[in-house]
């Protein structure tokens, strides 16, 4: 039992700095002063926990850093959806020993939190995520399918990585001036039209290096071909999994939903390239 206490005082004691840090990086007064408010809840079970097991614990560092670091990379919503699974499993822990009291009464004072994290994350503004979702699904589900179409019409990696790369600049170029007049036709717009477009845009370019980059590493095209695609679903994977996360919804559904019609697609245009490289005769 004192090993599992101890566990849940580092679990504690870990979260209760990544609170403090989450809140040092908070602007909005409201939110800040909730996290606040979870972090001295936190510190008061580490006090609790501390009287059971008669130690003093420190927080783990590599989890504190990680928190943080996803904070700057993938955003606060990300991160306190997180947090909120770590309340939930935290409460689950106490749960287990019934017969104590304060226990009883951690393990609801964790689920309130985890109720709170629930609403903070809902209030957060994620204004500019559908302009990233729009570059990211155009890219994967017209660049995927262009460049398998490339594949078999041009049958040389190098001329695919050529021709793709002006085809994906000028797409990414057209899409960011669409975000942009969509954004800024809008009444009541919460995004600023031009952040908007080079959301748009950028998200775009990334996607496109990274499905061109095979055709720039492998000599067979349907070698670079296989593993654009292994790219594009890693890429589908990766990015549903955190919208899943800070929408929460189904990872499954969009997943599935999203590698289908991409790689749908891509067949299709690989089909149309053979065709067309029969009826024109084209030997490249």
């Amino acid at each position: 039992m004192t090993k599992n206490l101890l566990t849940l005082q580092r679990d504690e004691t870990t979260l209760c700095e990544v609170y403090r840090r989450l809140a040092g990086l908070e602007k909005d007064p409201v939110r800040r002063r909730t996290l606040l408010r979870i972090m001295q809840d936190e510190r008061r079970h580490c006090e609790v926990l501390r009287s059971r097991t008669g130690r003093t614990v420190t927080p783990d560092p590599k989890r504190v850093l990680w928190y943080v670091g996803m904070v700057r990379v993938l955003g606060r919503a990300f991160v306190v959806r997180q947090m909120e699974q770590c309340e939930k499993g935290t409460a689950a822990s106490y749960s287990r020993y019934p017969e104590r009291e304060e226990f009883v009464r951690i393990a609801s004072e964790e689920r309130r939190h985890g109720e709170e994290l629930t609403t903070l994350a809902g209030g957060m503004r994620l204004c500019y995520i559908s302009s990233v979702v729009l570059g990211l699904n155009d890219a994967l589900v017209e660049f995927t399918g262009a460049l398998a179409g490339f594949t078999l019409a041009l049958n040389e990696p190098r001329l695919v990585a050529l021709t793709g790369g002006i085809t994906g600049i000028a797409a990414a170029l057209s899409m960011a001036a669409s975000e942009y007049l969509a954004t800024k036709s809008e009444k009541g717009r919460e995004k600023h039209p031009l952040r908007a477009a080079v959301c748009t845009g950028v998200t775009y370019l990334v996607t496109v290096a990274i499905l061109i980059l095979p055709y720039l590493l492998f000599s067979s095209a349907l070698a670079a071909l296989g593993v654009m695609l292994l790219a594009a679903l890693t890429v589908i994977a990766l990015f549903n999994y955190y919208y899943a996360v800070v929408r929460c919804e189904s990872f499954r559904r969009r997943f599935f939903e999203m590698a289908l019609l991409s790689f749908g697609i891509a067949g299709i245009s690989f089909l149309i390239g053979y065709i067309l490289k029969l009826f024109t005769g084209a030997d490249v």
